[in-house]
């Protein structure tokens, strides 16, 4: 799994689809940590992140923020909130095609924190669909 942040847009996330229904079951059991993949690709300009760690806290909603000094994306929230977006990681991940879609808050949404970073994740297929 590769992990871009972008300081002024958020984070894009691109990965196979066991590395994401890997981070899906760390989010449901509300712990866990990945190291992620370096890329030859370009990074168009985005810090590579080298971990993410999940952690279970009282909430309310998932908040993601980035610890620059450990180049860490840390994924922290409720149970329920966590769930949620482990939901959205496993369509992604069982996707036939290209695609991406985007998590990111507004006011109101059903598991995100506020100040959350936004996240663009990537199908395994690639960001764009063939058809």
């Amino acid at each position: 799994m590769r992990i871009l942040l972008f300081p002024d847009e958020g984070l894009d996330v691109s990965g196979g689809a066991p590395e994401l229904v890997a981070l899906a079951r760390a989010l449901v059991a509300g712990k866990g940590s990945m190291e992620t993949t370096a890329s030859a690709e370009p990074s168009f300009g985005g810090t590579e992140l080298a971990l993410v760690e999940v952690a279970s806290t009282s909430g309310p909603g998932v908040h993601m923020r980035v610890d620059p000094e450990r180049g860490a994306l840390l994924i922290e929230g409720d149970r329920p909130a966590l769930t949620a977006l482990a939901g959205e990681l496993q369509s992604i991940a069982e996707m036939d095609d290209g695609g991406h879609q985007h998590i990111e808050y507004f006011p109101d949404h059903h598991y995100l924190a506020a100040g959350s970073l936004a996240m663009v994740v990537n199908s395994p297929h690639g960001g764009m669909p063939t058809r």
